[in-house]
């Protein structure tokens, strides 16, 4: 009988060291588990969304504070960013692209050099997975949606504002762009709003966006029509402004026709501010916002949200009247 009872013991703390056991492996399968769930969670929350940004240039102030608020503000959401520089050539644009997808970027930030030109890259990039958002001009080839000023805005303003300076006669010159949809914009909303006044363009050339170019365009200008000729110049951005004002300051007919430019760029506000500056305004732009609300985009694209084809950011004229309000980038 004791036999019995011993027996009987030594199965029950057999058991019961059997339960134990399955019970703290149970408990270290759930902790292990847990431990993964959470493991993966916080992988997936810190994964890192790599950005490739290609601009037209970064000669152009405006796209240095485009390029600026795109690395700050990568940096808030704690994003890498590549961004790299054109120089106004298409094939190099393409080779940028191109190498972006090469190094498994996971959205592609756009500021096409040609908006038609560069459809061949941007399909690529959309064959791999690769969302692209346009910034600043619009970009064939299957881009997610577009980001950029209200051009057509920025040319209707500068139109208004000489209608009612020249009192809706004279005779102005353009200075177009890039073929691109930001530029073809602003001359629309330029060249349609003087249509039915009393206002003719009596010169157009491209200027190409930059300085140079603008000031070799508006010499070009001035030989082909004498002094007491030309009321007002509307630019196709600032620094082509700048490079028109040059070359009136040199012709010496700098009291002749004043000139009107898009951007708010640092460099004509300071050309305003200074006495005797033919420039008598610009359409402010607001680079670092609208990169920002492209990476906003981008990132949405990214978590499966729908959005906007084109996102429009307005415009504002400065001129004498509001220089001193105006913030500036």
């Amino acid at each position: 009988m004791e036999g019995k009872l011993k027996m009987k013991k030594k199965m029950s703390v057999i058991v019961m060291g059997i339960f134990l056991l399955f019970t703290a492996a149970c408990s270290n399968n759930e902790t292990s588990g847990e431990e993964n769930e959470s493991g993966n969670k916080e992988d997936s929350e810190q994964k890192e969304i790599k950005i490739g940004l290609t601009l037209n240039n970064l000669a152009n102030p405006f796209f240095v504070s485009m390029s600026e608020a795109a690395e700050e503000y990568a940096d808030e959401l704690g994003a890498e960013i590549v961004v790299q520089a054109a120089d106004a050539d298409l094939a190099k644009q393409t080779s940028q692209i191109e190498n972006f997808i090469t190094q498994g970027v996971d959205l592609i930030l756009l500021n096409a050099v040609d908006s038609e030109g560069i459809a061949g890259a941007v399909a690529q990039a959309d064959a791999e997975g690769i969302p692209v958002v346009s910034v600043d001009v619009g970009a064939d080839g299957g881009i997610e949606g577009t980001v950029t000023s209200d051009n057509y805005q920025a040319g209707v303003l500068a139109a208004e504002y000489m209608i009612e300076d020249l009192g809706g006669e004279g005779n102005v010159v353009v200075i177009d762009g890039p073929p691109v949809t930001a530029v073809k914009d602003r001359i629309a909303g330029f060249e349609e709003t003087i249509e039915d006044t009393d206002i003719e363009v009596i010169a157009k050339q491209n200027g190409e966006g930059n300085r140079e170019k603008g000031l070799q365009v508006m010499e070009s200008i001035l030989q082909a029509n004498e002094p007491g000729t030309i009321d007002a110049v509307f630019a196709n951005n600032d620094p082509v402004a700048i490079g028109a004002e040059i070359a009136q300051q040199q012709a010496d007919r700098q009291d002749e026709f004043y000139i009107v430019g898009v951007d708010g760029s640092p460099d004509v506000i300071e050309a305003m501010n200074k006495g005797g500056s033919s420039i008598a305004g610009t359409s402010a732009q607001h680079p670092d916002e609208m990169i920002k609300k492209a990476m906003d985009v981008g990132i949405e694209v990214l978590d499966g949200e729908s959005v906007e084809e084109v996102i429009k950011i307005p415009v504002d004229l400065v001129t004498q009247d509001n220089l001193d309000s105006y913030e500036g980038w």
